[in-house]
This record gives structure tokens, sequence and C-alpha cells, in this order.
């Protein structure tokens, strides 16, 4: 994960004061990993290494709820762009998915214990 707190929350991402943007992916995965960890993970690193990422959020059992956050739109544009994204997108769709909803919403107030 990037952008993390301390370790009570270090499953949280760390985003600023609102207003900022969350990108929600939820899926319904095939059977099997058939390399999905692992690009999970390579598509998590290099998110954070684009302009505009904040952090990212991720729980994956029988629904899988990823979110990313993300400081305008314009980042999300670019990231949803970005060659080595489509080349995972396209994959998940051929291998990893039976089907996904993306979501994009604008966080207006944030707060947590």
């Amino acid at each position: 994960m990037s952008n993390l707190t301390d370790s009570k929350s270090s499953l949280f991402a760390n985003t600023p004061k609102p207003p900022y943007y969350a990108v929600i992916f939820t899926s319904l995965r095939t059977q099997g990993d058939d390399g999905y960890g692992e690009m999970a993970v390579k598509m998590v690193e290099l998110a954070a290494q684009q302009s505009g990422f904040l952090g990212v959020e991720s729980a994956r059992e029988e629904v899988g709820i990823t979110v990313s956050y993300w400081s305008d739109l314009e980042s999300i544009k670019q990231w949803k762009a970005n060659t080595e994204h489509l080349k995972a997108q396209r994959t998940g769709r051929e291998r990893w998915y039976d089907s996904y909803q993306v979501r994009i919403a604008k966080v207006e107030r944030d707060y947590g214990f």
C-alpha cells in the first residue's frame, strides 16, 4: 500500500483534507489466480508513481473492492490511459473478472476513528 499512516491504521490510505476523488473498482473474479495477485501488486506500485495518486485500499473476497484516491479528475483520466494499466485492464477482461464496475466519486468529507 502507499501513503500509509501509523501501524494502527496501516491498511488505510493517508488521504489529504477533502475534496479529492475516489475510484471504486468492484469485481467478481474468475477461479484461480492466473497471475492476478502479481499484477495487482504491480498496478498499485505503478499507480503510486502517477501524478495525483493519493493512496489505495483493497479488500479481495468473493466480491473484491479496491478504492484508489486521486487529487483530481485529470490524474484519474491519465491513469486510465496508462499503457501498462491498459494491458492489465485487457487481461482482466479476458482472464480475471467475470464482471466489474467502476465508480468515480468526489469525496466531500471524511472522518474516522
